[in-house]
């Protein structure tokens, strides 16, 4: 009886030490991170993951097709096509890198590819025109069709196979209904990326807030 008392005795001295242990490793690390700089960089997703960035890459492939396959090799509009579908799928690219550091120069580059795709747009549009050929409305009996299969999870999967059983007038369709559902996807993070800027600021606001937190968590 006498030994287990004492053992017990020891069991609770070895409990206190521990736990005063624990207590003062938590008023270390409480301690540690009050007294950390804060973080004034963002974290962004990586561009290959926006939804908008996939879809201007199918844009980027299908024009590229397009121009090489019904236009001529002289023709200035191959170039310009092939530029306008590059210039829309590359800032966007080329923003989000930049957005860490820049909210700035992430707006105007997001606001690059949206221009360039609204450029693309017309091109496609004058395509149809001067040849006679007919841009799909809400009232034509394939549009709807096309406006799902546009949206749908299954474009990515056989686009490349599915342009190729299409004629020009098609081709140029698809495209166009892409470039408008990427365009209004562009005026969405727009709008998002400016209201960020309204409610977080910009680096520079970031940097300094962080250097006061950090100094006012260390003063005293």
């Amino acid at each position: 009886m006498e030994q287990d008392f004492n053992k017990n005795g020891q069991n609770n001295r070895n409990n206190l030490s521990n736990q005063n242990n624990l207590s003062n490793q938590s008023t270390q690390n409480t301690q540690s991170t009050q007294n950390s700089p804060r973080t004034f960089l963002p974290s962004h997703g990586h561009y290959s993951n926006l939804r908008v960035y996939k879809v201007t890459e199918i844009i980027y492939d299908i024009t590229y097709f397009f121009t090489h396959h019904y236009l001529s090799g002289g023709d200035r509009t191959v170039d310009q096509m092939v530029q306008a579908a590059r210039s829309g799928k590359q800032n966007i690219a080329e923003g989000n890198q930049a957005a860490a550091t820049s909210s700035e120069t992430e707006i105007k580059l997001t606001n690059v590819a949206k221009a360039s795709l609204e450029e693309l747009l017309k091109d496609y549009e004058d395509y149809l025109r001067v040849r006679g050929l007919q841009q799909w409305d809400a009232q034509h009996p394939r549009y709807e069709r096309m406006r799902q299969y546009a949206r749908s999870e299954q474009i990515r999967q056989d686009y490349a196979q599915t342009i190729r059983r299409m004629n020009d007038e098609e081709t140029a369709n698809l495209c166009i209904t892409l470039i408008h559902q990427a365009i209004y996807m562009l005026h969405k993070l727009l709008v998002t990326m400016q209201n960020r800027f309204v409610t977080e600021g910009g680096i520079k606001e970031r940097m300094y807030q962080s250097r006061v937190g950090y100094r006012n968590g260390n003063s005293g």
